[in-house]
């Protein structure tokens, strides 16, 4: 919740679209103070799930099933048999249902619409990623520092030099080589050159002593 209060710290008027890791009704209402709404798939061991909403046996694939409060709508809705997925929207006040084939949620169809950012990029970043297998969690939320910032830098500089290899295909990867040869470089520079020796330090420290 935090994090997500950070980044909406200074816009008013909008719509912000999470996904389960976010999403919480105590969020959704922090977020109305601020004028923004929210809309967002939740993990079904929220404590603020009604127990109806999370049944999924005997109902009919394509149903719906909706929970209301004064600012907040919740909506269950069963894409497959026996598996449900559970929305939560401070935008939408009412249960309209599509009159697509398979009947999705007004809400779900919102926020399909607007979850591409945020997954895009996890698949943008798995495309070229540092991460490796470890069970050291720092080491994971370092990886995935790195991944996200080389991407924005990426973007950035795109935006910055338009016309920089117009005609190469792969230019993330030809980017993230050359970042990656600009961080190391001046490391491996220091690295190479003459160290003095101990003994000629200890001299200097002896004269500087003596003197």
């Amino acid at each position: 919740m935090r994090v997500v209060l950070d980044v909406t710290e200074g816009p008013r008027g909008h719509n912000v679209t999470c996904d389960n890791f976010f999403t919480s009704y105590e969020l959704g209402q922090q977020l109305l103070k601020r004028k923004i709404t929210m809309v967002g798939t939740v993990r079904k061991n929220k404590p603020e799930l009604p127990p109806a909403l999370l049944a999924s046996k005997e109902r009919e694939v394509f149903s719906s099933k909706f929970a209301f409060m004064p600012t907040t709508t919740l909506v269950s809705y069963l894409p497959k048999k026996n598996k449900n997925v559970v929305l939560l929207s401070t935008l939408h006040t009412d249960g309209d249902i599509s009159d697509r084939e398979d009947r999705k949620p007004v809400i779900i169809l919102d926020y399909n619409r607007n979850k591409g950012g945020v997954e895009n990029l996890d698949k943008v970043i798995g495309t070229y990623s540092c991460r490796r297998m470890t069970a050291r969690w720092p080491l994971v939320i370092f990886h995935n520092i790195i991944d996200v910032s080389s991407y924005h830098a990426f973007v950035i500089w795109r935006e910055i030099n338009p016309t920089w290899m117009s005609r190469k295909q792969n230019k993330r990867r030809v980017f993230l080589e050359q970042l990656g040869k600009a961080l190391v470089i001046p490391l491996i520079e220091r690295r190479k050159a003459p160290h003095r020796s101990l003994s000629s330090s200890c001299e200097s420290y002896s004269e500087c002593r003596s003197s």
